[in-house]
């Protein structure tokens, strides 16, 4: 490289992504330049610093998407949160607009028109990237998409060196022990039908959301304590043609002592389950990640037993578990209904803080300014279900994580409508 070249590389390793977006623009020169090795020097320089993201919630038809996002992060440099950015305009008039799926910074969209009929969008928010996906060549569509057990919420993509490279939609229609998987693939451009042996058909419905995670679809089961999963990049090539089942952590026994119903979330790229376990008057909270796809005792690995003894005396037991942090593995999201506010715990150093939705804007443990939406609405209408002494109801997952990606990739595959 050239002095003048070396000195510019320098200087934009320390800005944040939304000024270096801008800078392409600037000259073919500088474009070529960004666009080279220096993303690699870049994710490598900037690895430490934090990224905004947002806690979304999985109704779609309840308040806000974002209840809580994070924004004035290092890494982007946002003034407002990454909810606020997922703006959508289409070809043609709409009625009805539902956020589907957010994954590895893509979201997948669908749109009603005016006459009912249905559109899909996956896009890239942060700059304005939409693709309008073709629709399946089904004589039937609109009847099948009406039926209980027909879900079109997965989105997977697949990823190299932190940026996104490929994704894949992914609908399914659940009936007598099979799964009906219809793929679209950027890749290809082309859907795909692939026929699934899933023992657990009874958990898919239109209601059930799942979590994508490094090509993987990830669902609770209604039937045992376990979550279901299908690894849509090698599954769907007939190499492993079934779902396979999870079983969660622990004995038997430790049902009684659980306080709270399972559920699962992300962090630093692995699947964790976390919950409360009250033994012999003590309170203690137990993080595992999933380390194997398989129904092994070894699938989970236990990483966090920390005792709440702090954290009870301070704020009570009146809470229920939100999610991972999704880039801070040490750092759990609880909700305070006493205090309506949202506790920031470290595991590692016992450190926590209570935010507040009326409170001022201020930052965070991850150096982020969180901001509310609707989030103790949405967190009333839902702690009921996280009592484990309430089992009537399905089992399903409340939260997701929108994570906005460590580099300005691209939207891939087909060119962007």
């Amino acid at each position: 490289m050239e002095i003048i070249e070396v000195t510019l590389v320098n200087v934009l390793l320390r800005c944040p992504l939304k000024s270096i977006a801008r800078f392409r623009s600037v000259s073919k020169e500088w474009k070529t330049l960004i666009d080279s090795d220096f993303r690699d020097l870049y994710i490598s320089f900037n690895s430490s610093s934090s990224v905004s993201w947002s806690i979304i919630q999985t109704n779609p038809h309840k308040l806000a998407l974002e209840i809580v996002g994070h924004h004035g992060c290092e890494r982007w440099g946002l003034s407002r949160s990454p909810g606020s950015l997922v703006s959508f305009f289409a070809e043609t008039t709409i009625t009805k607009l539902n956020v589907l799926a957010c994954t590895d910074g893509l979201v997948s969209i669908c749109a009603e028109s005016s006459d009912g009929s249905p559109m899909y969008y996956i896009g890239n928010p942060l700059l304005q990237e939409w693709f309008r996906i073709p629709m399946l060549p089904f004589p039937n569509f609109e009847r099948l998409r009406k039926l209980e057990q027909f879900c079109d919420s997965g989105l997977v993509t697949k990823m190299e060196k932190g940026v996104v490279v490929s994704y894949k939609v992914v609908w399914l229609l659940a009936h007598e022990g099979k799964v009906l998987f219809m793929i679209y693939s950027s890749d290809t451009g082309m859907w795909d039908i692939q026929v699934v042996t899933c023992p657990h058909t009874a958990l898919l419905s239109s209601q059930d959301k799942s979590i994508a995670l490094n090509g993987f679809l990830h669902w609770l089961s209604n039937l045992t304590s376990s979550i279901i999963t299908y690894d849509c990049y090698i599954g769907h090539t007939g190499v492993y043609d079934e779902c396979h089942i999870v079983p969660f952590p622990g004995a038997v026994k430790d049902n009684e002592l659980e306080r709270f119903r399972r559920s699962f979330t992300t962090s630093e790229g692995s699947i964790v389950y976390f919950n409360e376990f009250c033994e012999n008057g003590n309170r203690t909270l137990r993080v595992w990640r999933l380390v194997k796809y398989s129904d092994d005792p070894q699938a989970w690995q236990l990483f966090w037993d920390v005792s709440l003894a702090s954290l009870n005396q301070l704020f009570g037991i009146d809470y229920f578990p939100v999610v991972m942090h999704p880039l801070k593995s040490e750092i759990i999201y609880l909700w305070s209904r006493s205090n309506k506010g949202l506790i920031l715990f470290n595991l590692r150093t016992k450190v926590f803080s209570l935010h507040k939705e009326a409170e001022d804007v201020r930052k965070c443990m991850d150096g982020c300014v969180l901001s509310f939406n609707w989030c103790s609405e949405y967190m009333e209408s839902i702690y009921k279900y996280f009592l484990s002494s309430v089992q009537t109801d399905p089992n399903l997952l409340h939260f997701s994580q929108y994570v906005l990606p460590r580099w300005l990739h691209h939207f891939p595959g087909p060119k962007p409508t």
